[in-house]
């Protein structure tokens, strides 16, 4: 599966999972997750680390070259994580054509004494809805490569004003900022 074609599932998921109601103006849900992690292990050959969480759960994670600093990482340092994510839906008017389709990314290291960036990724996608199902209830769209997707709705009172032919503006952005810090 393409990294295209991930996005577009994960948004049309998204927008049947999404608790809303359209109206006018845009509607936006928001997630934020906050981990700190203590590095346990390096292994500089293999570029992983293994890192400890405050519950104590450890895992290993590979660290690509992308990651300039590595070799500056110190068994001991935390690895504070947080992780952004936002969707927000847009019904588009009768006779407008909607955004279309497109992805953006964004790379951001920071110049501070120990390693920390940003990456940022936006994608952008007008699905134009099938059908709307009251008795489920549940929503298909026609994704912009073609493919029907169904998704079930929580509450069928979102589905209110929504018909077939309309379009859908999808924007799903989504954010990793990663700092190291030393150990206190």
């Amino acid at each position: 599966m393409t990294a295209t074609r991930t996005m577009l599932v994960t948004m049309v998921w998204l927008v049947g999972a999404a608790a809303w109601t359209f109206a006018q103006a845009p509607v936006t849900k928001t997630n934020v997750v906050r981990i700190s992690a203590t590095i346990q292990a390096i292994d500089a050959t293999s570029r992983t680390l293994t890192l400890r969480d405050e519950k104590g759960n450890e895992d290993v994670f590979a660290v690509g070259p992308g990651v300039q600093r590595f070799n500056e990482l110190k068994v001991g340092q935390k690895v504070n994580i947080t992780y952004y994510e936002s969707i927000v839906l847009q019904l588009v008017k009768p006779g407008e054509k909607g955004g279309g389709t497109s992805f953006e990314a964004a790379l951001n290291r920071a110049k501070g004494e120990l390693p920390a960036g940003t990456i940022a990724t936006q994608d952008k996608a007008t699905v134009t809805v099938k059908a709307v199902d009251m008795a489920v209830p549940s929503i298909t769209v026609v994704t912009p490569d073609g493919r029907t997707v169904t998704r079930k709705i929580e509450d069928k009172k979102n589905l209110e004003g929504i018909k077939a032919g309309d379009k859908i503006d999808i924007t799903f952005t989504r954010a990793i900022v990663t700092e190291v810090a030393n150990a206190k």
